[in-house]
C-alpha cells in the first residue's frame, strides 16, 4: 500500500531526526530557537515546546548557551545544537551526516559519546554516514557501500587486529 507524499512527510517529521554535515544553523537564531524551529511546525502548546527545548538542550550539554547565536558557539557546541534540534520531536531515527567531520579530535570525541547515550540511554536508532574510521568503530554494526551494495562489516574480536 503506498502512502501519500503527505502521510510520508508526516511520518519523517515524527520519527526521524536529521543532522546535516554543515549543521544548517540559522545564523540570525539563538541555540534555544534553532532547536525550537522544527516544533513550530507541530501543535505542540508553548508550553509544550518549552519544555522540550529545555530537555533537549539540556541532554547535549548545552543549556547554559541557550542564548547565544551560532558564530558565538564552538564548532563542537554547533553539532550538539543541531543534535539537540534532531532530537527535540522525540524520533524514534537519527541520521547524520558526517557528524565528525568539522570537528576537531575532542569535539569528534564528545559528539559521539552523546550519540552512543542516545541509542544507549534513549533508544534513538542511530545511523551515521562517514567516511571516519573512528567514528565507524564506535558502532554496533557498519555497513560500507561497495559498487552499489551495502555489506556489513565483520566486527572485529575483543584482542584481534581490526
Amino acid at each position: 500500500m503506498r502512502r501519500s507524499a503527505r502521510c510520508r512527510r508526516a511520518w519523517r517529521a515524527s520519527n526521524i531526526g536529521f543532522v546535516f554535515q554543515s549543521f544548517n544553523l540559522l545564523p540570525v537564531l539563538t541555540a534555544y530557537q534553532n532547536v525550537e524551529l522544527p516544533l513550530l511546525l507541530t501543535r505542540l502548546s508553548g508550553r509544550e515546546r518549552i519544555e522540550r527545548v529545555k530537555l533537549a538542550l539540556d541532554v547535549v550539554g548545552l543549556a547554559d548557551r541557550a542564548d547565544h547565536y551560532p558564530r558565538q558557539l564552538s564548532g563542537g557546541q554547533e553539532q550538539r545544537t543541531a543534535i539537540a534540534r534532531a532530537i527535540v520531536a522525540d524520533p524514534t531515527v537519527m541520521l547524520l551526516d558526517e557528524p565528525t567531520g568539522q570537528l576537531d579530535a575532542k569535539s569528534s570525541q564528545e559528539v559521539l559519546a552523546l550519540l552512543q547515550r542516545l541509542n544507549n540511554e534513549f533508544n534513538k536508532t542511530i545511523i551515521i554516514v562517514t567516511h571516519d574510521a573512528h567514528a565507524a568503530e564506535r558502532s554496533k554494526t557498519t555497513l560500507h557501500l561497495e559498487k552499489g551494495d551495502l555489506i556489513e562489516k565483520p566486527r572485529a574480536m575483543a584482542g584481534t587486529a581490526r
